[in-house]
């Protein structure tokens, strides 16, 4: 997407890696949903190599890469699935980056919400329990309750908007709440607000 001006920067990380992943299709669709609110641009993960600390000193270029475009964005949308009861490697592996080497973290006072879609009853409840601990313990500022969306056939539609018009209302609600969010909080937010 293009950045329109004025409108705060969003950073979209999807962690999945997977190519047809319904959670990336679901943080399209929260695009979709904040478009004239917020413009949103997808941080790639996927080609992260793992943290070493080792590395520290002379960082990938691709962790230096995807720490200046959270260090950029106004805010940060996670939609993450479940694995095993917590988040996937790849997004723990980028928020490693993100936060190292120490004093240098990209989370620190970061307005984020995080969501997550899975097919199961709970809609990842438990990953987005433990992102929101390792987020909080490296000092973003969350969105307060609790986005569970169950996977069903019909939330996505052909045209990639939210097909269910309950969940599309429950999912705007907390759209509209980031977004103001943001603008409260996001310095470059402020700065267009005031110009």
């Amino acid at each position: 997407m293009t950045a329109q001006a004025g409108l705060p920067q969003i950073a979209v990380i999807v962690g999945s890696n997977r190519r047809d992943s319904i959670n990336r299709k679901l943080a399209r669709a929260l695009a979709r949903l904040g478009a004239g609110r917020f413009e949103a641009t997808f941080a790639r993960i996927d080609d992260l190599p793992m943290f070493n600390q080792d590395n520290e000193g002379n960082l990938p270029a691709e962790a230096v890469r995807f720490k200046q475009e959270i260090a950029r964005a106004d805010g940060v949308l996670f939609v993450t699935p479940e694995h095993d009861r917590s988040i996937p490697a790849a997004l723990k592996n980028a928020i490693d980056w993100g936060a190292r080497p120490y004093g240098t973290s990209v989370w620190a006072d970061k307005p984020a919400f995080i969501t997550g879609t899975s097919p199961g009853a709970i809609g990842s409840a438990l990953a987005q329990q433990h992102l929101r601990n390792i987020l909080v313990s490296l000092g973003a500022t969350l969105l307060g309750g609790d986005a569970y969306v169950t996977f069903k056939p019909n939330l996505i539609d052909e045209h990639g908007a939210i097909g269910d018009a309950s969940t599309a209302k429950f999912l705007q609600g907390f759209v509209d709440r980031f977004a103001t969010l943001v603008e409260r909080l996001a310095p470059t937010a402020k700065q267009a607000a005031a110009a």
